[in-house]
């Protein structure tokens, strides 16, 4: 936006003069400067037009008059009795200016915190992540200023390259940190390797598995609060969990490391979203803290921008809050759903370790039926077998010419004997059988639930991977309507440069037009 106008007008008399205004941009004042017709030239018309607008000095001629207004929204810019043939343009050139005026406020205010910050790294002999912090959410007002066009890119650029200045100034001071910081993730992961191997030694040895556990349980309290680089504390890792899983596996048995039953990984589960939830609880909390300290804010803020760049805020929090309280609602279901299926399922459990017990009762019966049905069919068939050769040796010593008659009695007798041994063996194959389809359906209900629990869990994980996608399409929608908000607001600048342009051309069209008409005057 340009800091000068010039328009022709008239004066009190109602004589024509040529006004000139400019922008004193840090006294937030304005210079009117007035010509009267008579000692302006052709010539000096189109410096003022061409060079003065653009920045570059003209020399006045003499009998120009000038007065200094104070630059308001409200009041009327040019002095009393001055009149602009185009006061529109007057008017807008006044609004226009009044933000120039705020912005290149704002513009000072940064570049003085700039010069604290820059102070403060000055003095620093070693990197502080909290100067670090502080310049990262420096540059990320400037951004937030940069998008809402409340700064010019002229500023932007030079906020921009001060800033990286001492953002290069601040990774020098973190190099030189991290290299101190690898040189002692190196001698802990040294120290940490020297006691692992004497932990593997003694486990080699066959030593104490509970002294050698508690030795590996206070290493992994220290490890937890030790300073590694990511690859050091990757490799001391895995060897401390190698060195776990091998104790365990020689105090337990080789079972000992298998993944844990769905209950416990659902108990996991659930003890993972109670700390999510704690944690969000605690960012609503600070939130609201900070709604109601930018609300204070509110009440003693002085400047009208900065008041409506903490209205802003305000509004960024409230919608920040919103969110949040909606993911909490859905935790808070999920926790609830949650604790029904670690009930229902300890249930399952439960009712599953009863069925077992039954199964194992009834197998041990089985067995002891079958044991007693065995016995039994032995005895029966020893004395059927014992029946028979009594009535075979009978039927051997009977004389021949004893009729047919006693024969087939004793024949009869045998054929009854053995038709009885006959049902005996049918009877105990129908109850065997009986015992054997009651263990079959038992195992095919033990198959079923276990499908289900299989089914459940299928479920549970697909409901997951639902809410990642829903997360992700939620971020890319929030991004697309930023993008589309940001081309409507580079649609409307671009409109309003091109009306300004418009009307500047229609202005100079204008102001030829006069002047062709003027001479054709002056020639007739």
């Amino acid at each position: 936006m340009k800091t000068k106008l010039v328009l022709w007008g008239s004066n009190a008399q109602e004589e024509k003069v040529l006004i000139a205004l400019e922008l004193m941009v840090e006294d937030s004042t304005v210079k009117v400067y007035t010509f009267p017709e008579n000692t302006v030239t052709e010539a000096f018309s189109k410096l003022m037009m061409d060079e003065w607008r653009d920045g570059n000095a003209v020399e006045f001629p003499e009998g120009y008059h000038i007065e200094e207004r104070p630059l308001t929204v409200t009041d009327r810019l040019l002095p009393e009795g001055i009149k602009a043939e185009r006061d529109d343009i007057v008017v807008r050139a006044q609004t226009e200016w009044h933000f120039i005026v705020l912005s290149d406020k704002l513009n000072s205010a940064y570049k003085s915190e700039l010069e604290e910050l820059r102070d403060r790294i000055a003095k620093l002999s070693k990197y502080d992540s909290g100067i670090w912090e502080e310049l990262k959410g420096f540059w990320g007002k400037v951004q937030t200023q940069l998008r809402e066009r409340n700064l010019f890119k002229e500023h932007a650029d030079t906020l921009r390259d001060m800033t990286n200045a001492l953002f290069d100034e601040m990774k020098q001071l973190r190099s030189k940190m991290d290299e101190e910081f690898k040189k002692k993730s190196e001698q802990n992961r040294d120290v940490f390797m020297g006691k692992l191997e004497e932990i593997e030694e003694k486990i080699n040895k066959d030593m104490r598995l509970q002294s050698i556990f508690d030795d590996l349980k206070n290493l992994q309290r220290r490890f937890k609060d030790t300073k590694f680089t990511r690859e050091h504390r990757s490799k001391v890792w895995e060897r401390l969990d190698a060195a776990f899983k091998t104790v365990k596996e020689k105090r337990f048995g080789p079972g000992a490391n298998k993944d844990r039953s769905p209950v416990e990984r659902l108990q996991k589960r659930y003890e993972g979203l109670l700390g999510a939830i704690e944690k969000m609880e605690r960012s609503i909390k600070r939130d609201e803290d900070d709604l109601k300290f930018q609300k204070r804010k509110i009440e003693r803020t002085d400047g009208q921008l900065e008041a409506q760049i903490r209205q802003a805020k305000l509004i960024m929090i409230e919608e920040r809050i919103r969110s949040k309280r909606e993911k909490l609602e859905d935790m808070l279901k999920t926790k609830i759903e949650l604790e029904g299926k670690i009930q229902s399922m300890k249930r399952k459990e439960a009712e599953r370790e009863e069925r077992e017990r039954i199964a194992q009762a009834k197998k041990e019966a089985e067995k002891q039926i079958a044991e007693e049905i065995k016995v039994a069919t032995q005895a029966t068939y020893e004395e059927k077998s014992e029946a028979l050769e009594k009535a075979a040796a009978a039927m051997g010593s009977e004389e021949e010419e004893k009729d047919a008659g006693k024969k087939e009695t004793l024949w009869s007798a045998a054929a009854t004997t053995l038709g009885e041994a006959f049902i005996d063996v049918v009877d105990t194959a129908r109850a065997i059988a009986e015992v054997m389809e009651d263990k079959i359906s038992d195992a095919i209900h033990d198959m079923k639930e276990k499908a289900q629990d299989i089914s459940e869990e299928i479920k549970e994980e697909v409901v997951e991977a639902k809410e990642k996608v829903q997360e992700v399409q939620k971020d890319v929608k929030e991004k697309v309507v930023e993008a589309k908000e940001k081309v409507q607001e580079i649609k409307a600048e671009v409109k309003k440069e091109i009306k300004e342009v418009q009307e500047d051309a229609k202005e100079a069209i204008e102001k030829a037009q006069a002047t062709l008409k003027n001479g054709s005057e002056e020639e007739e």
